[in-house]
């Protein structure tokens, strides 16, 4: 066999990079007729709050995109549909001495490499509490929070960001790891990681969208090469988690200053052509556009009527 796996010397394939979510989310929505480009956010610098105390002292949060289980809300189990229904708009918090049901089915993650079956692979909670048990980290913060995955730039900085900022003052917070899914997850922690880092909150940024997350800029990233809902690790491997954590911690206390982007020694597998499912419109007939679109459309209203109270 040849390969970068057992020839430190040869190149790895073209096609074995990060994907593109930018460019390859923006060619898809013209290509289903939104024509508009999204305006990602993208900064040149960003703020950095060192650890106050050693992490070993320190209370940890984690900051999430995932939605509480809500059976009245349609279907949100292991390969669901793309489900607007289940979104939900306003920051939530909940007891990190308890065990949670949150899913991603209201987001658009990886649904052709992953099924969503294992929550452990995007809210890392039971990793965190084994991390304070072993006296990784002093002690898991009473409760962790809810981001909404907000495409507005407005409403995540000026609404969404000061309220868990709040919420983390108020429980004694000294670090936060946060966790996207979604393209659109990925911006909005960014943000949030922003604004808690600019006032005195350490924070790093577990995802696996590395041009988005990079485009923000934020102060500490860990950058895993899986499909979009592995941000902690991959489905059923507690190794695989506890090593993604494990990093994060790592970079929490090790980055120098802000941007810094670790990446995750860990691969999806070794064949790359995963990378080329995505949101490839290069895949799709226009049929399946047409399809899409008409999907997607059903789905704003379906989000637009949770929004508005009508559902």
């Amino acid at each position: 066999m040849t390969g970068p796996e057992h020839d430190p010397l040869a190149f790895a394939p073209d096609d074995d990079q990060p994907i593109q979510y930018m460019a390859r989310t923006r060619a898809y929505y013209a290509a289903i007729g939104y024509t508009t480009p999204y305006r990602w956010a993208h900064y040149t610098s960003a703020p950095f709050q060192p650890l106050r105390k050693p992490l070993a002292q320190s209370r940890v949060t984690i900051i999430t995109t995932a939605a509480p289980y809500d059976p009245a809300k349609g279907d949100q189990g292991p390969g669901a549909s793309y489900n607007g229904g289940a979104k939900f708009y306003a920051v939530y918090d909940g007891d990190t001495s308890q065990q949670h049901d949150l899913r991603i089915s209201h987001i658009a993650y990886d649904r052709i490499h992953t099924s969503a079956e294992d929550s452990g692979t995007w809210f890392p909670l039971s990793q965190l509490i084994k991390a304070s048990a072993g006296g990784r980290i002093g002690e898991v913060a009473p409760r962790f929070f809810g981001a909404p995955t907000n495409r507005s730039h407005r409403v995540t900085i000026e609404t969404d960001a000061p309220d868990i900022l709040a919420r983390c003052k108020a429980d004694g917070v000294d670090a936060a790891v946060l966790v996207p899914n979604c393209p659109v997850c990925h911006q909005t922690v960014s943000l949030v990681a922003r604004h808690l880092e600019a006032n005195g909150i350490s924070t790093v940024v577990m995802g696996c969208a590395k041009d988005i997350v990079e485009f923000a800029a934020v102060p500490r990233f860990l950058f895993s090469d899986f499909p979009l809902g592995n941000s902690a690790g991959k489905p059923h491997d507690k190794d695989s988690q506890a090593r993604t954590l494990e990093l994060a911690l790592r970079l929490l206390e090790s980055a120098a200053g802000p941007q810094t982007t670790m990446q995750s020694p860990l691969r999806w597998r070794d064949d790359p052509s995963w990378k080329r499912d995505y949101n490839n419109i290069e895949t799709m007939s226009a049929e399946e556009l047409a399809r899409r679109r008409r999907d997607f459309d059903a789905q704003k209203d379906a989000a637009r009527n949770v929004r508005s109270g009508t559902a």
